[in-house]
């Protein structure tokens, strides 16, 4: 299975963001300062043909079908460095229970 670049990047945002809205609801007496993210992904790149054709990043899973691996794969590493849009110059904070799956 791959899933698009920016619905990967689109998905961590949306768990930062909870993990933030976590924190400040449940008065957490411990939070912790949201530093750089680093991913390091799997990437296969697709081009359409034609006019008005995309380039297509895709994070490639562990164990991904024939079909991707056959197309050629890439390592990239993105680092990330989260800010609130009001508040650039401030790390955002984070909290939240654990959940399900964690590590």
């Amino acid at each position: 299975m791959a899933v698009e670049l920016a619905e990967m990047i689109g998905q961590l945002r949306a768990e930062l963001t909870e993990a933030m809205r976590q924190g400040e609801s449940e008065n957490a007496d411990l939070r912790f300062e949201l530093g750089p993210v680093e991913l390091e992904l799997t990437i296969s790149v697709d081009k359409e043909a034609g006019p008005g054709a995309k380039v297509r990043f895709w994070v490639v899973e562990l164990g991904a079908d024939a079909k991707i691996a056959q197309n050629s794969t890439q390592r990239i590493t993105l680092t990330l460095d989260p800010r609130r849009a009001g508040e650039p110059d401030r790390r955002p904070l984070i909290s939240g229970a654990e959940v399900d799956g964690e590590r």
